[in-house]
Protein backbone atom coordinates (compact mmCIF):
# COMPACT_ATOMS: atom_id res chain seq x y z
CA UNK A 1 0.00 0.00 0.00
CA UNK A 2 1.62 3.24 -1.10
CA UNK A 3 2.42 5.83 2.01
CA UNK A 4 1.92 9.46 2.25
CA UNK A 5 5.38 11.25 1.23
CA UNK A 6 4.61 14.78 2.42
CA UNK A 7 7.15 16.29 -0.39
CA UNK A 8 9.58 13.73 -0.24
CA UNK A 9 10.60 12.31 -3.75
CA UNK A 10 8.95 9.27 -3.81
CA UNK A 11 11.52 7.11 -4.80
CA UNK A 12 12.63 7.94 -1.12
CA UNK A 13 9.68 7.09 0.38
CA UNK A 14 10.29 3.49 -1.27
CA UNK A 15 13.51 3.18 0.17
CA UNK A 16 12.61 4.19 3.52
CA UNK A 17 10.31 1.45 3.11
CA UNK A 18 11.89 -1.19 1.95
CA UNK A 19 15.35 -0.35 4.33
CA UNK A 20 12.81 -0.91 7.48
CA UNK A 21 12.03 -3.95 5.95
CA UNK A 22 15.44 -5.09 5.50
CA UNK A 23 16.61 -3.86 8.96
CA UNK A 24 13.65 -5.69 10.63
CA UNK A 25 14.74 -8.62 8.81
CA UNK A 26 11.56 -8.69 7.22
CA UNK A 27 13.99 -8.96 4.17
CA UNK A 28 16.86 -11.13 5.68
CA UNK A 29 20.59 -10.96 4.33
CA UNK A 30 21.06 -12.60 1.43
CA UNK A 31 16.71 -12.96 0.56
CA UNK A 32 15.73 -11.30 -3.14
CA UNK A 33 14.26 -8.10 -3.00
CA UNK A 34 10.53 -8.37 -4.75
CA UNK A 35 11.02 -7.91 -7.91
CA UNK A 36 10.65 -4.63 -9.96
CA UNK A 37 7.29 -5.71 -11.50
CA UNK A 38 6.01 -6.33 -7.64
CA UNK A 39 7.08 -3.47 -6.05
CA UNK A 40 5.57 -1.22 -9.03
CA UNK A 41 2.33 -2.97 -8.41
CA UNK A 42 2.34 -2.86 -4.60
CA UNK A 43 3.75 1.15 -4.71
CA UNK A 44 2.01 2.59 -7.58
CA UNK A 45 5.16 3.88 -9.43
CA UNK A 46 6.68 3.65 -12.62
CA UNK A 47 9.85 1.34 -13.24
CA UNK A 48 12.07 4.13 -13.10
CA UNK A 49 11.03 5.30 -9.28
CA UNK A 50 11.18 1.65 -8.42
CA UNK A 51 15.21 1.60 -9.68
CA UNK A 52 16.29 4.97 -8.09
CA UNK A 53 15.07 3.36 -4.83
CA UNK A 54 16.95 0.45 -5.12
CA UNK A 55 19.98 2.77 -6.50
CA UNK A 56 19.96 4.53 -3.03
CA UNK A 57 19.85 1.16 -1.22
CA UNK A 58 23.16 0.02 -3.21
CA UNK A 59 24.86 3.41 -2.08
CA UNK A 60 23.81 3.03 1.34
CA UNK A 61 25.38 -1.17 1.45
CA UNK A 62 22.11 -2.13 2.58
CA UNK A 63 21.42 -4.48 -1.33
CA UNK A 64 23.51 -5.53 -3.88
CA UNK A 65 22.38 -6.43 -7.58
CA UNK A 66 24.41 -9.06 -9.37
CA UNK A 67 23.91 -10.12 -12.74
CA UNK A 68 21.85 -12.96 -12.92
CA UNK A 69 20.78 -12.96 -9.92
CA UNK A 70 18.52 -10.33 -9.01
CA UNK A 71 19.13 -7.67 -6.06
CA UNK A 72 19.14 -8.84 -2.79
CA UNK A 73 19.77 -7.86 0.64
CA UNK A 74 23.50 -7.31 2.07
CA UNK A 75 24.47 -8.87 5.46
CA UNK A 76 24.54 -5.80 7.66
CA UNK A 77 27.56 -5.66 10.15
CA UNK A 78 28.13 -3.17 12.65
CA UNK A 79 31.96 -2.47 11.67
CA UNK A 80 32.51 0.29 9.48
CA UNK A 81 34.18 0.11 5.81
CA UNK A 82 38.31 -0.89 6.73
CA UNK A 83 38.69 2.54 4.81
CA UNK A 84 37.45 5.62 4.00
CA UNK A 85 39.55 8.35 2.24
CA UNK A 86 38.16 11.25 1.36
CA UNK A 87 39.70 14.35 -0.83
CA UNK A 88 38.29 17.78 -1.83
CA UNK A 89 39.75 20.23 -4.34
CA UNK A 90 39.08 22.72 -6.60
CA UNK A 91 38.39 22.12 -10.19
CA UNK A 92 37.00 23.69 -13.32
CA UNK A 93 33.69 23.57 -15.07
CA UNK A 94 33.86 21.18 -17.80
CA UNK A 95 30.84 21.44 -20.40
CA UNK A 96 29.11 19.03 -18.54
CA UNK A 97 28.75 20.26 -14.93
CA UNK A 98 28.86 23.68 -16.27
CA UNK A 99 25.63 22.58 -17.74
CA UNK A 100 24.46 21.26 -14.93
CA UNK A 101 25.50 24.20 -12.50
CA UNK A 102 23.94 26.90 -15.13
CA UNK A 103 27.62 28.43 -14.97
CA UNK A 104 29.99 29.05 -17.67
CA UNK A 105 32.53 26.58 -18.35
CA UNK A 106 35.53 26.90 -16.16
CA UNK A 107 33.95 28.58 -13.15
CA UNK A 108 35.49 27.44 -10.13
CA UNK A 109 33.76 24.18 -8.34
CA UNK A 110 34.89 22.20 -5.23
CA UNK A 111 35.12 18.08 -5.90
CA UNK A 112 34.66 16.11 -2.78
CA UNK A 113 35.96 12.46 -3.07
CA UNK A 114 35.46 9.52 -1.03
CA UNK A 115 36.68 5.70 -1.97
CA UNK A 116 35.08 3.77 0.35
CA UNK A 117 37.30 0.27 0.61
CA UNK A 118 36.64 -3.41 2.30
CA UNK A 119 39.86 -5.41 2.16
CA UNK A 120 41.92 -5.07 -0.64
CA UNK A 121 39.27 -4.20 -3.06
CA UNK A 122 37.65 -0.33 -3.81
CA UNK A 123 33.89 -0.64 -2.86
CA UNK A 124 32.51 2.45 -3.89
CA UNK A 125 34.06 6.11 -5.36
CA UNK A 126 31.78 8.91 -4.16
CA UNK A 127 31.87 12.33 -5.98
CA UNK A 128 30.05 15.00 -5.38
CA UNK A 129 30.48 19.23 -6.77
CA UNK A 130 29.03 22.23 -5.69
CA UNK A 131 29.87 25.72 -6.45
CA UNK A 132 32.21 27.69 -4.52
CA UNK A 133 35.82 27.39 -2.87
CA UNK A 134 37.80 24.75 -0.98
CA UNK A 135 37.24 25.61 3.37
CA UNK A 136 40.72 26.11 4.56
Amino acid sequence: MPTPHYGQPRYRVIADDLRKRIESGAIPPGALLPAESILTAEFRVARGTIRKAIAALREEGLAATEHGRGTYATPQTQNPPDKLDASQREVSADERLATLFQVEIGTTLIEREKVIRRGDHVEAVVRAYHVGHVSP
